[in-house]
């Protein structure tokens, strides 16, 4: 994807903004403005989640991608102005240290500095320990607690202050890649579709709050009722130094989507992907999920009487870090594969396990 792709520029703008579990509103409002350009209808429920809607006479399919990121939360704001916090979602807590942060703070946005002890004053059985989240504080460069809460309170919520960047071989590094990138997807299977409209009537979902509870999703699948669905999440790229193939699969950047086997996934969901991605030429990665797959799919599988559900990863290296990277290449093979799959889709009886 070059700076002439069409997308670019929305792309840029979806990653960049920030919108951590349970505060998606900014980059949920910029996915549903995108949509509007092509879809039938375009809404958001009262979870938060933002629907594009293609009309159709067939079977119900859903399409999601969560629209969360991990964040920040400040729990605590001491009488020097310095904030204490928790995570929202899984942080390797060795990430964060001198990371800055960007705070939405009541009056705007504010810039932080996450600070630990210096190396220099740590004692020697102390430097060869984790530093924890506990350990760390925010400064926001106040001088007093009085000071601080003129810009945050209790509650505020940030990101890690990285940019995006566009790197060789069409790759580019950001933050909220997780999963920014899988609601980025579903919309370009839509946009696609309302090009070459199916039969089947479809829903493209950006979710919310997946890094902590899938509470998005699961409304979103109750709420659309759908026979069918797909979920794009990201998963771990393997191309890189002391990765384990053995146990998490051969997977690249630039290789294709990523098909999981197992677990939430339908086996005639999984095996139409094969066949539909042959069939167009589309290469992909296998990896296994035999308990559970992770993602939202764990969620939406067994909504009402069941959901027959597959799910569609980007390769990614180093997930929940603030420079996540991904390759274009399989976000826009991701978005044909899913696009080509709901084309074939005439009956929602095509997936119900043969007795």
């Amino acid at each position: 994807m070059q700076e002439s792709h069409p997308r670019l520029g929305f792309l840029k703008r979806l990653l960049s903004t920030p919108g951590p579990s349970g505060d998606e509103a900014a980059p949920a409002r910029l996915w549903r403005e995108e949509a509007r350009s092509f879809a039938d209808t375009v809404y958001a429920d009262v979870s938060g989640n933002s629907y594009a809607l293609i009309d159709g006479a067939g079977p119900r399919i859903l399409l999601v991608g969560h629209i969360d990121e991990i964040g920040l939360m400040v729990s605590y704001i001491d009488e020097s102005g310095y904030l204490f916090f928790a995570p929202i979602g899984g942080w390797d807590s060795q990430v964060l240290v001198g990371q800055r942060v960007r705070l939405l703070g009541h009056a705007g946005e504010v810039i932080g500095v996450i600070g630990k002890k210096p190396i220099h004053l740590l004692k020697s059985d102390e430097r060869t320990k984790v530093t924890t989240v506990e350990q760390m504080w925010i400064d926001i460069g106040a001088t007093s607690r009085e000071e601080a809460q003129e810009r945050v309170r209790i509650g505020c919520v940030g990101v890690l202050d990285a940019p995006l960047y566009e790197l060789p071989n069409q790759r580019i590094v950001s933050r909220s890649l997780d999963n920014r990138i899988g609601a980025f997807t579903v919309l370009e299977a839509l946009r696609l579709l309302s090009q070459d409209r199916p039969a089947a009537s479809v829903a493209a979902v950006a979710s919310t709050q997946e890094e902590i509870t899938f509470a998005g999703a699961s409304t979103a699948a109750f709420s659309f009722d759908p026979q069918v669905a797909i979920v794009v999440d990201v998963t771990f790229a393997t191309d890189h130094p002391q990765s384990d193939k053995q146990q998490h699969g051969d997977v690249k950047l630039g290789g294709g989507p990523v098909l999981a086997r197992g677990s939430a996934n339908s086996p005639l969901v999984y095996e139409r992907l094969l066949q539909v991605a042959a069939q167009e030429g589309i290469p992909y990665a296998l990896q296994i999920a035999p308990r559970y797959t992770g993602t939202d799919a764990d969620a939406i599988h067994n909504v009402r009487g069941g959901v027959a559900t597959g799910v569609v990863s980007i390769p990614n290296r180093y997930m929940h870090s603030p420079n996540e990277m991904i390759a274009i290449a399989d976000v826009d093979a991701a978005a044909r594969l899913i696009a080509a799959f709901v084309r074939s889709v005439r009956s929602a009886e095509e997936f119900i396990p043969a007795l």
